[in-house]
């Protein structure tokens, strides 16, 4: 008699079995996987639009912080020695470079790589030509290959910039992670509390660039200027907020007559 319940045990057992397999091969297309980025939140759709350049590295696309997946650039307050071992700021720099290059082909292209743990969008980006942001940045000397991320994808076009001493490579530098670790402490990867250098006027970046609707002439105006406080400023438009007279000429601007 004990026999007999084992044997329903066994059958029954194995009819399940039997229907879980079924079911399996039949929805497993509807079962989402279980990984770490499940867990951290779902994966986006790739996001296109004009960008305004947060700083070196960072940039905003309809209201969504996107990082450069596998660079790092120096962070806005940060500041290196030129050839002459004299300081500058090199994290505004890199970001006036950032600005300018994707002005000259919009707008910009975005495929999803993660979410970091600040729930920005860290992506791939290219401009509308198909130009690689990243990469040249790191070939241009205003960011550095970040191993930790990118695996040495960005490892020869650092050599190149390095071998040519272009943008950091002039003079001395440190490295952004490094900077960031020192002057905020934890692990270096902090994102910067400022705004975007060209969309405010914080950090004593409050000379506004402003580009005319009738003739598209770039003029700045400096805070006391007759037209200083009317003058609105539309980074969407290419118009971009500086923190000297010099960044604002050098750039192309001219200063408002009065």
């Amino acid at each position: 008699m004990a026999s007999v319940p084992k044997r329903l045990v066994f059958v029954t057992v194995a009819a399940a079995a039997v229907l879980v397999t079924q079911f399996v091969m039949q929805y497993s297309g509807d079962v989402p996987d279980i990984n770490l980025s499940n867990l951290v939140g779902p994966k986006s759709a790739p996001i296109a639009g004009v960008a305004s350049v947060i700083d070196g590295d960072t940039i905003e696309v309809h209201g969504q912080r996107i990082r450069f997946n596998g660079i790092d650039a120096p962070e806005s307050r940060q500041y290196c020695d030129d050839a002459k071992g004299f300081e500058y700021p090199c994290g505004r720099r890199s970001a006036e470079a950032l600005d300018t290059f994707l002005t000259a082909s919009r707008p910009v292209q975005c495929t999803f790589v993660s979410w970091d743990r600040y729930h920005r969008f860290v992506g791939d980006c290219r401009r509308a030509d198909g130009a690689s942001i990243a990469a040249w940045m790191v070939e241009h000397g205003q960011a550095l290959d970040w191993p930790r991320y990118s695996h040495g994808a960005y490892a020869q076009q650092q050599a190149q910039a390095e071998a040519a001493k272009v943008g950091l490579w002039v003079g001395a530098f440190q490295a952004p992670w490094e900077w960031r670790s020192e002057h905020r402490g934890g692990d270096g990867e902090q994102p910067s509390s400022t705004l975007s250098l060209f969309g405010s006027g914080s950090g004593g970046c409050d000379i506004k660039g402003n580009i005319s609707m009738n003739t598209g002439e770039r003029i700045y105006h400096v805070p006391g200027q007759e037209h200083y406080d009317e003058t609105v400023i539309s980074t969407g438009k290419g118009e971009r907020w500086f923190c000297s007279e010099d960044d604002a000429r050098a750039a192309g601007w001219r200063k408002a007559g009065r």
